[in-house]
């Protein structure tokens, strides 16, 4: 007889996770078959090419400079608005987040119309400083607010100023959060295509939605692809070797500090954030709004079609990924062991690759296995739910992992039900973290472009593509009511993160 309060292993719930991991790893067979099928002669010889050279050369570029410009970005704004006598804390504190809400092709978009002689790699690290510093700022700010002020302000008895301090003793204890806000950066600057195609700035990804479009994909396409990966893959491994075991101890009970006082670096300081919040909000949203003036009652009718389909299509993948996130939390946090550590690592590997692999694959997979579902929302809601799912699962676990099994053991010896039980207590109190989860998921899908483009039923238009549509034919006036929806339909989620990381509701 098995002792009470003992747990068997849910093998059942365990299969069922297992084949949504199989269906999420689809991605990682398309890179290993792709590979298999052009074989490695055909393979060398389609990539070493000048053209594939210069690609490389492009893409590790932008990746080392895009993550260095957002975490000083991101890292000096973050002790700026926490550590210092920064005028105005308040207004910068939401400012510097609000960028979030702006999706970098809209970006790209603002900045195209007012200098269309913006471009190259210099214009790329640009617009990716600008859209994706946010991602470094807000684990920053959540850091510090976690870390004891107690060794800044021995620093400062020492008589260090107020920048020593900051390099010597904050700096090396946001290096989690610095690592991890970088990763995630630069997994999104291997991933996007609109805001450098706007720019004419190659990449692996622009490389291959060309091929695609110019040969249905083909043997260029999956080569670019295994490259892609394979530089994603490069990204992760370093991320963990980087963050390796390391831990920072916080005190017990952790306090507000003082305040550095920046003196004569105030005007500076202030000035530099000014001059930021411009590029990365003011000229995007600026020219969007200058553009809406300009738009007519039909450009902004054709969006309300546009609109539902995002709603609806955000929503199902934010649905189907509760669906599977739930009982792979469920295992990790309740029944941890190697088998529940596979399974939860697999969704994390798939979420690493770019859009456009994941959107090859689904295509490859559908015309090959099931061709009733070649283009049609269901093949676009599971790539929403392959590409987000870590964004809900992350959460999920954490806010699953604070919920004691003694609670629903507690009901049970009253006599209720196990399954009564979870849904009595477990569920009410996970319900936060499941709501801020799923409002990530619709933010990414609602602003998704390129596997939307691929994989969307023909005469489906969401807000996102219905924008591309337009801008990427130099139309910008009938571009401007989407990019206004798009930022519209952001705010929300953009909120919550800021309100999870500051500690603010």
């Amino acid at each position: 007889m098995r002792p009470r309060g003992a747990r068997s292993y849910p093998w059942m719930l365990a299969i069922g996770v297992a084949a949504a991991a199989a269906i999420a790893l689809i991605p990682v067979g398309y890179v290993v078959v792709s590979s298999i099928q052009t074989g490695l002669p055909r393979l060398v010889e389609l990539l070493v090419r000048p053209r594939v050279a210069e690609l490389t050369v492009n893409t590790v570029l932008l990746v080392v400079l895009g993550v260095a410009a957002t975490l000083v970005v991101g890292i000096g704004g973050a002790w700026l608005v926490e550590r210092t006598s920064l005028p105005l804390r308040r207004f910068f504190a939401i400012a510097l987040a609000a960028p979030l809400a702006i999706p970098a092709f809209v970006t790209s978009y603002g900045w195209a119309s007012v200098a269309p002689w913006l471009g190259g790699l210099g214009g790329a690290v640009l617009i990716a400083a600008c859209a994706y510093s946010p991602l470094v700022y807000l684990p920053a700010v959540a850091a510090l607010r976690g870390l004891d002020p107690a060794l800044e302000e021995s620093a400062r008895s020492l008589g260090l100023g107020p920048w020593r301090v900051f390099a010597r003793v904050v700096l090396p204890q946001l290096r989690m959060a610095a690592i991890g806000g970088g990763l995630v950066v630069g997994l999104h600057l291997l991933a996007e295509y609109g805001a450098f195609a706007f720019l004419e700035f190659g990449t692996f990804t622009t490389a291959i939605m060309d091929a695609y479009r110019a040969n249905f994909g083909g043997a260029l396409a999956a080569a670019l692809g295994v490259v892609l990966a394979a530089l994603c893959l490069l990204l992760v491994i370093g991320e963990n070797r980087l963050r390796g075991t390391s831990r920072l101890s916080r005190s017990a009970a952790s306090r507000p500090g003082g305040r550095a006082d920046l003196g004569r670096w105030t005007a500076p300081a202030v000035l530099a954030l000014l001059v930021f919040l411009s590029a990365a909000v003011l000229v995007p949203l600026s020219s969007v709004l200058r553009w809406s003036l300009s738009s007519g009652l039909d450009d902004w009718t054709s969006v309300v079609p546009a609109a539902g389909q995002t709603v609806l299509l955000s929503v199902g993948g934010a649905l189907v990924c509760l669906l599977v996130a739930l009982p792979v939390a469920w295992l990790a946090v309740r029944h941890r062991g190697r088998i529940s550590g596979t399974l939860e690592g697999a969704f994390y590997v798939a979420g690493s690759f770019p859009a456009i692999i994941v959107a090859l694959a689904l295509v490859g997979v559908t015309l090959t296995v099931a061709p009733m579902l070649y283009q049609t929302a269901v093949t676009v809601i599971v790539a929403y739910a392959i590409l987000f799912l870590p964004r809900l699962l992350v959460p999920l676990r954490a806010g699953l992992a604070q919920i004691s099994p003694a609670w629903e053991e507690s009901a049970r010896s009253l006599g209720v039900p196990p399954w009564r039980a979870r849904l009595r207590v477990t569920v009410p109190l996970l319900v936060p973290a499941a709501a801020s989860g799923a409002a990530l998921v619709a933010l990414g899908a609602s602003n998704e472009l390129t596997a939307t483009l691929l994989l969307a039923p023909i005469g489906t238009e969401t807000v996102a593509t219905g924008f591309w549509s337009a801008a990427s034919a130099l139309d910008y006036v009938s571009a401007a009511p989407y990019a206004l929806t798009l930022i519209a339909l952001s705010v929300p989620a953009v909120h919550l993160m800021f309100s999870e990381a500051t500690g603010r509701a």
